[in-house]
């Protein structure tokens, strides 16, 4: 994407004078009628010192596009939080957030990194954030339902899928450029999980729009991965009615050791981390930590392996097809995060049932569903909408639509084309694409962002890499710790890659103080490659940091 930036020089060649080509507008003057965007309501602008929560000094406006009524009789609006710091280097990030949206992160720009305090608003970065067209705490009568109660009105889910994206970047825009004075000189957005899934919409849907898209474990075909989760729900039950005890921690750390003794060395270093995950899919059969006759410690019962097979082949209909994807055995598996989400949470109001017992659960019915579901908001009630979903026969609705909800999930949460990705506009704009996905993701599959890579790569007579570059990230799940080099900072090549031309290649990492998870792996520092590239040992045996690894 070109951006043209009108030094004060080429201003006065243009005979303008450069004092008054833009005027800047005071944060306190932005809640002025004057200065609002069409279409916007500016609630609050302040002057904002920096503290604990932000170490810089910014403007803090919050604002809302004009409310409507939805068909479920509740009140909808676009909530956002922009924050514009004082020492601005004429960058913007739209911050795309995760789980339901439905609340207004604050405006912070995570860099998705380990470091909590490393973030695009301490860069001088202008940062929005909002909460997707509908607030989370409407429908407290629904419980623990009520989050994804918004699913009942259909401009509430076009909304949550794209809609909200691409109605507030050009307002957002607007106040920036109002309170500076000056045009933006580049736009990034940044989101995880399903804030990835909103950056690559916004590849396909607004492809001039952004310059760099920092894309991490991407939701990308979250309502086919809703349906895993009444798969992996059902297989856990047929091991036990309490599915917190289907697996004891010591039987993934079973797992995920006989993973590490497999596989360690694949890539010609034995150092806790499975670098070639490819190799080890064909390599690790869990069948090896069956129990054999009369023993029931240390290994893995019938039922047992028979739950996991079930979940990592992934659900599928009557003809064996696949109705989302398949998964890989990955160390990760042991992790508190793999175990949360799908097992047991340390959650007490839910019950402590897992994140894909509740928030799937009530996702699955209400959101992904045509038309919606009705559905309790008890834990018991959630989990046994799982239990007894049919993946084939309920798992249609997730393509259908009727006369109040002509969309189906599949059309407004999933990106056009994401079965046969081309983003050829999006290229052709000279953007750019990063994207890191945790091989250990309990939610969403990291084969499926492989398949969708390959294809984009074939689709671009394996050129992909030249605007998309694809990292893969051993024993990370759902975007924390595990027993991974979690310490990354993919955000800083990616700048470099739109601004400067500079393609990442090899990005180093290390590991964050408090991921005790990562006790097991050997070394502090560690190198991720870009697919199809793997992470091996270096030539120079007496390399240290992440010299000891090269891509190839």
């Amino acid at each position: 994407m070109k951006h043209v930036h009108l030094t004060a020089a080429a201003l006065l060649l243009l005979g303008l004078d450069p004092s008054v080509a833009k005027a800047a507008i005071a944060c306190a003057d932005l809640a002025k009628s004057e200065n609002q965007p069409s279409g916007v309501t500016i609630t609050e602008a302040v002057e904002t010192p920096p503290g604990d929560e932000v170490s810089v000094a910014h403007c803090l406006v919050r604002g809302k596009t004009p409310d409507r009524q939805g068909i479920d009789g509740k009140t909808y609006a676009i909530r956002f939080e922009l924050r514009l710091p004082v020492e601005w280097n004429e960058r913007f990030v739209h911050q795309f957030n995760g789980g339901n949206d439905g609340a207004v992160v604050p405006a912070l720009g995570p860099l998705l990194g380990g470091r909590k305090s490393d973030t695009a608003l301490a860069r001088g970065y202008a940062v929005v954030s909002s909460d997707a067209g509908h607030d989370g705490n409407a429908n407290p009568d629904r419980g623990l339902a009520g989050g994804a109660a918004f699913g009942f009105d259909p401009q509430a889910r076009r909304d949550y899928g794209y809609g909200a994206v691409a109605t507030l970047q050009p307002l957002a825009e607007q106040i920036v450029e109002t309170h500076y004075g000056k045009p933006i000189a580049y736009r990034y957005g940044i989101g995880s999980s399903n804030g990835g899934r909103h950056g690559m919409m916004a590849a396909e849907r607004m492809p001039e729009v952004f310059d760099g898209l920092l894309v991490g474990y991407p939701g990308f075909n979250l309502p086919k991965a809703a349906i895993q989760h009444a798969l992996d729900i059902q297989a856990w039950s047929k091991v036990d009615a309490d599915i917190s005890k289907a697996f004891g921690r010591d039987d993934l750390k079973l797992v995920a050791d006989g993973v590490l003794a497999a596989c360690d060395s694949l890539d010609g270093v034995s150092d806790g981390i499975v670098a070639d995950a490819d190799a080890c899919e064909t390599t690790f059969k869990i069948e090896t930590l069956a129990c054999e006759s009369g023993a029931n410690t240390g290994c893995l019962r019938p039922e047992q392996i028979e739950a996991l097979k079930t979940s990592v082949a992934g659900p599928r209909d009557a003809e064996g097809r696949a109705l989302y994807t398949h998964w890989i055995f990955d160390t990760g598996i042991a992790s508190g995060n793999w175990r949360t989400w799908k097992l047991e949470s340390p959650i007490e109001p839910w019950g402590n049932r897992p994140i894909i017992g509740v928030m799937g659960a009530a996702s699955l019915a209400q959101v992904f569903t045509t038309p919606p579901t009705e559905v309790g908001g008890t834990p018991d009630e959630l989990i046994a909408f799982l239990r007894d979903f049919d993946v084939v026969r309920d798992g249609a609705k997730i393509a259908a639509t009727d006369d109040t909800f002509t969309e189906s999930a599949m059309d407004f949460m999933v990106p056009p084309g994401a079965d046969d990705p081309r983003l050829d506009a999006f290229r052709e704009a000279g953007s750019k694409m990063l994207v890191f996905h945790g091989n250990s993701d309990p939610v969403f599959s990291v084969v499926d962002t492989v398949d969708w890579y390959k294809k984009l790569d074939a689709n671009h007579d394996g050129k992909a890499s030249d605007f998309v570059k694809f990292y893969r990230i051993p024993g990370m799940p759902h975007g924390a710790s595990g027993p991974s080099f979690n310490d990354f900072d993919f955000f800083t090549p990616l700048v470099d890659w739109v601004e400067q031309g500079n393609a990442p290649s090899g990005v180093a990492a290390g590991i964050t103080e408090d991921n005790a998870e990562a006790a097991t792996l050997e070394g502090t520092r560690f190198l991720y490659c870009p697919y199809p590239a793997v992470t091996r040992a270096a030539d120079d045996p007496s390399a240290e940091g992440e010299g000891r690894y090269i891509c190839r």
